[in-house]
């Protein structure tokens, strides 16, 4: 027999029981699509994540409170305004070109009856916008003047904007934040989510305003400094370390109370926590991989169980071992292949859409991956049936009812 031949048998094989037929190639479809879109997730949180991060430039360095990850923790000093200040200075840090300590709240935003809960709602100095990279779509920043004067003023996100003030334009406008009036003067551009939280959806005002209305006046959440270069940020970090070392009265490196964080290290820590979410993603997908696997092998043998008359009909008349064994393999290649086929179309198409605010962004080798890893399912969850079918003794199967 050719193999043309076998393959009309299987494909009319695979017809004579359509329904089920079409149910084990969609367990195989769901598998590979799953596949593909979960991959696909994978690595379009990847990517959002790292844009997030690589737009607040390669020379921005945060520090932070609390002790670093690899040494003693200690509870030590919270960071000040006036660690801040101490950074700024030349002398001290002359690797540093600006400096901007920042205080972070939640507040509710009203504007002529619309209400909006603000996720981040930042007291910082002007410095703070050329740092993070944040530039002004309508209208200007507020300066050192606002900041000096305690200015209830403020620039808003693109998120913001939308949510509180409609289609109108907010520039000049007022807006009540947590009970307290602030005039809009500008609006930022939008900068794009990563699906886990809107950076589009904040309030930027000066420092003393946000710690007056909101805060108070103590410690600070975190000090975003801006090194000279970006080659300058290596020693910007030591800098760092060393003036804040000295203010907090710490002598043992490994001892430290602050975090200095580089755009280099978080996409690292982000890259090495992103590869292993992506390899359990597969591998939950890959679950439903193998039970299309185990639903081919199971209407295999519900097969070669239907017809064993028929194989002994045909090994009666002279088919070879090979034959049989050939044709029920290519049934169940063939279940395989359609439902990879589909499936690897069905993933193409998810990816399209937006997923738990994220946008997918499809990986070529998890395609063929998955469309390979199907036909070797249906190759290797085929064995066994087909094997069964053609080590019938021809007068056990002439005999079976």
């Amino acid at each position: 027999m050719n193999p043309f031949e076998t393959l009309r048998f299987a494909f009319g094989g695979l017809a004579a029981n359509k329904v089920r037929s079409a149910l084990t190639m969609l367990g195989v479809l769901i598998g590979v699509a799953a596949v593909i879109v979960l991959l696909a997730v994978g690595n379009g949180s990847s990517q959002a994540v790292k844009d997030s991060i690589e737009k607040l430039g390669t020379n921005a360095l945060t520090v932070s409170s609390g002790g670093g990850f690899g040494g003693s923790r200690s509870p030590g000093k919270p960071l000040t305004v006036a660690d801040a200040k101490a950074l700024a200075d030349p002398a001290s840090a002359p690797h540093i070109e600006s400096v901007a300590p920042e205080t972070t709240t939640s507040q509710t935003a009203l504007y002529e009856g619309a209400s909006h809960t603000v996720g981040q709602v930042v007291g910082t100095y002007p410095a703070y916008f050329k740092a993070s990279n944040s530039k002004v779509a309508k209208g200007d920043y507020f300066g050192s003047d606002d900041v000096l004067g305690s200015r209830k003023v403020a620039v808003i996100g693109s998120t913001t904007a939308t949510d509180v003030f409609g289609t109108a334009d907010p520039v000049g406008k007022k807006m009540t934040l947590g009970g307290t009036p602030f005039t809009v003067v500008g609006v930022l551009a939008t900068k794009g989510g990563t699906g886990f939280q809107d950076p589009d959806d904040i309030v930027v005002a000066p420092l003393p305003t946000v710690q007056n209305a909101f805060t108070g006046f103590g410690s600070i959440g975190q000090i975003l400094v801006e090194a000279t270069s970006a080659d300058a940020t290596t020693p910007a970090q030591n800098e760092i370390t060393t003036v804040l070392m000295g203010r907090h009265g710490i002598k043992d490196p490994s001892a430290l109370d602050f975090r200095v964080s580089s755009q280099a290290s978080l996409l690292t820590t982000q890259a090495d926590t992103n590869r292993t979410f992506t390899v359990l993603l597969g591998a939950v997908a890959a679950i439903s991989l193998l039970v299309g696997g185990i639903g081919i092998t199971n209407i295999m043998l519900v097969t070669v169980t239907e017809r064993t008359r028929e194989i002994g009909i045909r090994k009666a008349i002279g088919a070879p071992r090979g034959v049989i064994l050939g044709q029920f393999l290519a049934e169940s290649t063939l279940l395989s292949l359609i439902g990879g086929g589909l499936g690897v179309a069905a993933g193409l198409i998810g990816s399209h859409f937006t997923i738990v605010g994220i946008k997918p962004v499809i990986i070529p080798e998890s395609v063929v991956g998955a469309f390979a890893i199907a036909v070797a399912i249906g190759l290797f969850f085929g064995g066994y049936p087909a094997n069964r079918a053609a080590s019938l003794r021809p007068i056990e199967a002439l005999r079976h009812e």
